[in-house]
């Protein structure tokens, strides 16, 4: 059923209903209510097929965010709206609905079985609705914060957006129940950073890397790989911004993309298919040197004026290998795709090469998780040693960063400390889902200098695993990192922690001796050969001593640090047991704003009359 236009008698008594509630959209009137410059920077399809659309735009002086929600088909109506984990259940929702007669739109909250409630403060406006030939347009804005426990706070990292179709006309909005709908949730960073847009040099050029019209698997997730060679000769530049290229058709599908750089021991590799192939050269591991990243609802990457990424050059591999994440939950068959990334990049070098730090935790098995954790926190060090070992005395700035786990990380963070106080937060991300990773421009640059450190806890959900989680490359294992952008580039590439391993032996003798020996996890149990971490780690019975000894453990014991350069030697100095660095001052998370209201009037859903026109 189509959203109704009204009849003469429906118009009518759709004027006694504004005028009982007082809350009716006034299309003309509010016309100049939406943002005044270029309308919609950001957009992004929400459902595969492409029935629903949102561009959005950021007014960060009035701490407001406009919506533009494009429904091409409306049926009865629609449901959108954001939660902590794009679950359908306790989430804060704005709803489009008809009783057949008339059409609403509310401010709503679902519970926690997925019961649709009006919200008592309605803090979705309706500015307008209008009919246009590609559907139902729909423009609304919210403050970031609303001081309303029903809502959702919109920061500056990841919100999941979920949504849904009604079929059919509802008597009431509390007859809407979110487990009967078609539904389903997307990934964006809503608060994108206010900064300017660096201009390209003159003698910018570009070069698309892009697969070469691949039929997409009809699975739901596939990880396409693809290897491009750069011309024989290539010189040394300088990447100044990257941007994706998605085939038309196809923007719902293409979830992520990275480009790689391969190391110089890779001379020859010629592949196009999926990551996890048998058919994949083992020698593609070697190229996981990034040179750019974009996940969906990502804008292009610009290089702040005074650095460029390099590549090419003497002592550079001419191969690159482009990943591409298709998600394809319907499973649609015969889909062809060449999307890609293309490179915008100059022969004239910039003052200054960019360079790329990892920050966090050794990819070590040392580190680990129990299962059954809702909230398991693991942190990483770049100490002061070591910066003051490896940073000029001028710095180092930080301009973006890509946070990294597997798939039960749920929030990452690095701060700047110095001096044993918390200075800045270099990037959070209090919503964070392995399934939408991307380098994020920093909304303030970050200037590290020697004696700082930076200091990266990442927080995991282990509910559904029944083992441990330890730390290593496999997805099924753990990271906890953070790529850090910066310029100038130095030597250190690699800035990481773990806990002493001496002192993780340590912990499984106390495991051991508190309980029972038939639950024995010590080494002297698999005879001549010592039992690997991981397989002490399986052996611990996970009761609340061994959690809370483990948590004791990585709280305060000495950490074995990895300062190292590009070739993977570390720098000189003393690096095994070194004591925990101690912080004294952590930094306050500001209370949000709540916003200026008028006077209280009983909750009402807006009478919704829609124009018409071409938008």
């Amino acid at each position: 059923m189509q959203v109704p236009s009204p009849s003469a008698r429906e118009a009518a008594s759709m004027y006694g209903t504004m005028v009982a509630v007082f809350l009716v959209i006034l299309v003309a009137a509010l016309q100049g209510s939406e943002p005044s410059e270029s309308p919609w920077p950001h957009r992004v399809p929400l459902d595969p097929e492409g029935t629903l659309e949102l561009a959005w735009n950021v007014s960060y002086p009035q701490e407001t965010v406009h919506f533009r929600l494009l429904v091409r088909q409306p049926g009865a109506g629609v449901l959108f709206g954001m939660s902590d984990r794009g679950e359908l259940q306790n989430a804060d929702l704005v709803v489009l609905w008809t009783d057949g007669a008339t059409t609403y739109f509310g401010d709503a909250w679902s519970d926690q079985q997925g019961q649709v409630h009006l919200d008592a403060q309605q803090d979705y406006q309706l500015l307008q609705a209008q009919r246009t030939p590609e559907g139902l347009s729909l423009l609304f804005r919210r403050p970031f914060s609303t001081c309303d426990p029903r809502d959702y706070l919109i920061e500056d990292d990841t919100v999941h957006l979920v949504y849904g179709f009604l079929e059919q006309p509802l008597p009431s909005l509390e007859a809407l129940n979110t487990s009967g709908l078609r539904t389903g949730l997307q990934r964006v960073q809503l608060l994108k950073p206010d900064i300017p847009t660096p201009a390209l040099p003159a003698d910018t050029r570009a070069r698309e890397i892009r697969v070469p019209n691949v039929t997409v698997p009809p699975e739901t997730t596939t990880y396409w790989c693809h290897m491009a060679l750069l011309p024989e000769g290539f010189s040394q530049h300088h990447i100044v911004m990257y941007e994706p290229v998605i085939t038309a058709g196809n923007e719902a599908l293409v979830h992520h993309m990275e480009v790689f750089q391969c190391s110089a021991e890779v001379e020859e590799s010629h592949y196009s298919g999926p990551c996890d192939s048998k058919m994949k050269p083992q020698r593609l591991n070697h190229c996981r040197h990034v040179l750019a990243a974009w996940a969906l609802g990502a804008e292009p990457f610009y290089y702040p004026e005074e650095a460029g990424l390099a590549f090419g050059g003497p002592g550079s591999s001419r191969f690159l290998r482009l990943e591409v994440h298709y998600h394809n939950p319907l499973k649609i068959r015969g889909r062809r795709d060449s999307s890609g990334i293309r490179l915008h990049y100059t022969a004239t070098l910039r003052r200054f090469h960019a360079g790329i730090m990892e920050l966090g935790l050794v990819y070590t098995p040392v580190m680990a998780i129990p299962p059954k954790e809702t909230a398991f926190v693991l942190t990483g060090y770049c100490t002061d040693n070591c910066t003051r070992t490896a940073l000029p005395p001028s710095g180092i700035h930080i301009f973006a960063s890509q946070l990294h786990t597997h798939l039960a990380g749920r929030k990452v963070v690095t701060v700047l400390a110095r001096d044993g106080r918390e200075r800045a937060v270099v990037n959070r991300d209090n919503h964070y889902s392995p399934h939408f990773q991307e380098i994020r421009m920093l909304k303030k640059m970050v200037s590290v200098y020697p004696g700082d450190m930076l200091i990266t806890s990442c927080t995991y959900n282990t509910e559904d695993r029944t083992l441990a989680t330890v730390g290593g490359l496999g997805i099924q294992e753990e990271m906890c990192v953070n790529y850090v952008h910066y310029y100038p580039r130095t030597e250190l590439e690699l800035c990481k922690s773990a806990v002493d391993p001496g002192f993780l032996r340590k912990y499984f003798g106390m495991v051991d001796s508190f309980h029972s020996e038939d639950t024995c996890a010590c080494p002297q149990a698999s005879g001549p050969e010592q039992l690997s971490a991981p397989e002490q780690f399986q052996a611990v019975p996970w009761d609340s001593f061994s959690r809370d000894t483990l948590r004791a453990l990585y709280g305060g014991a000495p950490i074995s640090m990895h300062c190292n350069k590009s070739s993977a030697v570390r720098f000189q100095g003393e690096w095994e047991l070194q004591p925990l660095p101690k912080i004294a001052s952590r930094l306050e998370k500001p209370a949000p704003r709540c916003p200026a209201r008028p006077s209280a009037c009983p909750a009402r859903p807006t009478v919704v009359v829609t124009g018409g026109g071409k938008g």
